[in-house]
């Protein structure tokens, strides 16, 4: 592993601070270009001049801005060596025009593509493939996209083995899938849930399915239930807790044999409250309808509860028992980051060797990290020499070598441009190069991990 540390200037000058300070001599490889929004033009054009001149050799190449969408993407197809894309583009100002995908992107050896704000043509049979021409392809993401003149998303690949879709159109009605190879499958939706069908998704052995939508329909738990179906062979399958109540819409879900999930070894949940939004009118309408089997005093005993801030359970009762029906020794694990709005011993209690696990926000880090530490003093008062330790502390042992000769190329001479500090770690980009937007910092270092290929 390789560390990069990159300089933002205060006057938002990127271009002229860091890439006249790379060495055009070394072929570049990594190029990314953090903003998610509006770019000045001018810098545009230099980034994407930069881009232009190593495009031969770039295998890394990421793109999220709002700009001249035509400049890059002609850009983009230029650089024929890339493995890796990532682009979430949108037009500058405040339109939230998706892009359309070019049909005539050619990228050979493309094995990871992740798109944001792209839509996709369909044809003349109401069908829309557009990564046939990816014959390599091993990753895809999509988010926030929709299809245009089609209904159908079709993606046919020999090699693809991660699919992920993030907050797809509530506009697309179905999503084919031929995918001998697949194995993992990420899905996070706020809107719609679609329906999948297609062939080698028996293939697939892990599924992650993230859902905040508070609003559910009957037709929505269908859908859900036959992904279960579809996706048989599942290993290893990961749900918020929202997932587990809209199956449990479902009419009579639990006098049902699942022909699938006789492979599963771990079911994971993640408990998300919902306060409003028609799932939960649907959710205490069922538990109306179960209690009105029973008696009309236990229907009212249980309207009197809903007006006293009673709420369906995040976890169903006999949901989860139902989905491993077919493998009762899979391990259960329960995970919140807020303990205080579940009952979470009437859920273990409920659920046969089920562990629950609170765990901390993503944003805070434990005690006992042991982490770099970074100045954010001003170059003028720190030394070269410095900069060399902090480096070689930071830098694992394989890319020692490199920020040795970086530091012996570090500007020193008074006639050359007094950056010091600075030029040290710029000169550590050979071969991958990390811009980050415009800071509010007087300075900032930003230490990024990449990966050796």
């Amino acid at each position: 592993m390789r560390f990069k540390l990159v300089f933002c200037p205060p006057d938002g000058n990127i271009s002229g601070n860091i890439l006249s300070l790379c060495d055009t001599s070394t072929a570049l490889h990594t190029f990314d270009l953090f903003r998610h929004r509006d770019i000045e033009p001018r810098l545009l054009k230099k980034f994407l001049n930069y881009v232009f001149y190593h495009n031969t050799h770039l295998k890394h190449l990421g793109i999220p801005v709002n700009g001249d969408i035509a400049l890059i993407l002609s850009c983009v197809s230029s650089c024929r060596a890339l493995t890796s894309l990532k682009l979430s583009l949108h037009p500058r100002g405040r339109d939230p025009t998706e892009t359309l995908f070019p049909s005539s992107l050619n990228l050979p050896l493309l094995t990871s593509l992740d798109l944001t704000n792209f839509a996709f043509c369909g044809d003349e049979s109401g069908c829309a493939d557009p990564f046939l021409a990816f014959t390599k392809l091993n990753t895809l993401v999509l988010r926030c996209y929709k299809v245009m003149d089609a209904q159908i998303l079709s993606i046919s690949s020999h090699t693809l083995v991660n699919f992920a879709m993030h907050h797809n159109s509530s506009l697309l009605a179905k999503i084919k899938l031929y995918v001998p190879t697949l194995s993992t499958f990420n899905y996070t939706g706020n809107h719609h849930i679609h329906e999948i069908c297609g062939s080698g998704l028996s293939s697939v052995k892990k599924v992650n399915i993230k859902s905040r939508r508070f609003s559910a329909s009957m037709e929505d738990a269908l859908i859900l239930f036959s992904w279960l179906l579809n996706f048989a062979n599942i290993e290893s399958l990961t749900i918020t807790s929202t997932v587990l109540q809209i199956l449990s819409l479902v009419p009579d879900l639990f006098e049902v044999k699942l022909p699938s999930l006789h492979k599963l070894k771990s079911l994971k949940v993640k408990l998300i409250r919902i306060e409003e939004g028609s799932l939960l009118l649907l959710m205490e309408d069922a538990m109306l309808k179960k209690a009105a089997a029973k008696s009309p005093k236990e229907v009212e005993k249980l309207r009197e509860a809903f007006e006293t801030c009673l709420e369906p359970s995040a976890v169903p009762d006999g949901v989860v028992d139902f989905l491993r029906q077919n493998s009762p020794s899979a391990e259960v694990n329960i995970r919140t980051k807020y303990q205080s709005a579940f009952n979470l011993k009437q859920i273990e209690e409920s659920i046969k060797g089920a562990k629950i696990n609170n765990y901390h926000s993503r944003f805070s880090v434990p005690s006992s990290s042991k982490l770099p530490r970074l100045s954010l003093r001003s170059s003028s008062s720190v030394a070269p020499a410095s900069a060399d330790k902090s480096a070689s502390e930071a830098a694992p042992a394989s890319a020692t070598e490199p920020a040795k000769s970086a530091s012996d190329a570090a500007p020193t001479s008074a006639a050359e441009p007094a950056i010091g500090y600075n030029a040290f770690f710029v000169n550590l980009l050979c071969e991958s190069v990390v811009i980050f937007g415009t800071c509010i910092f007087s300075e900032l270092f930003i230490l990024k991990p990449y990966s050796t290929v």
